[in-house]
């Protein structure tokens, strides 16, 4: 792509943005018990984007609080928390920082580092671009949807346990899906 990327994307508006938290989720799932999905999500977590000139000079950096995960289940969060998953009372945060943003057929792919549990892994994510216009208060928003998968065995996420009927009780696949808002900075 050249610099006139931006001119192709309706409204591109090049700027430093932060999430809007309100208006934005992180979530996961996981296949469990070789059946079916658990879902999730974090509710605590902030960023900053930067969208370049040129789309491919962007640049993005997330945390996320780990202790913020709600599954829909107390006691299956709390043993999330727990030293088996996320071990929460040494291992606070997740962060994501982003290292490139590349072309991919007609999608764009951000290129970045994840950290859990102290463990730091190159982590690709598919971004959507949702869009850029004002908000209702004078600002600028901007929308994006980012995918991808990790494995938890890599950050040392490996807690598992076998079934009788044969197969494990989670997946060592976890999908990453982001809806993400962002207000531009004055």
């Amino acid at each position: 792509m050249t610099d006139t990327t931006a001119t192709t994307i309706p409204g591109y508006t090049a700027g430093t943005w932060t999430i809007d938290p309100t208006h934005s989720e992180v979530g996961f799932s996981i296949r469990h018990m070789m059946v079916s999905k658990v879902r999730g999500k974090f509710t605590k977590f902030e960023g900053e984007l930067v969208t370049g000139a040129n789309p491919l000079d962007s640049s993005v950096t997330a945390t996320i609080e780990l202790s913020s995960i709600d599954t829909g289940n107390t006691d299956r969060d709390n043993h999330v928390r727990s030293a088996d998953f996320f071990n929460v009372e040494a291992h606070q945060l997740m962060t994501y920082t982003s290292t490139g943003v590349r072309a991919s057929g007609s999608e764009f792919v951000l290129d970045g580092e994840l950290t859990l549990r102290g463990v730091t892994k190159s982590v690709p994510l598919t971004l959507e671009l949702g869009g850029f216009g004002p908000d209702a208060y004078g600002g600028t928003r901007a929308g994006f949807t980012a995918t991808g998968e990790i494995s938890r065995g890599d950050f040392g996420v490996d807690f598992n346990a076998a079934l009788e009927t044969g197969g494990v009780i989670l997946a060592d696949k976890v999908a990453i899906t982001m809806e993400i808002e962002a207000i531009l900075k004055a």
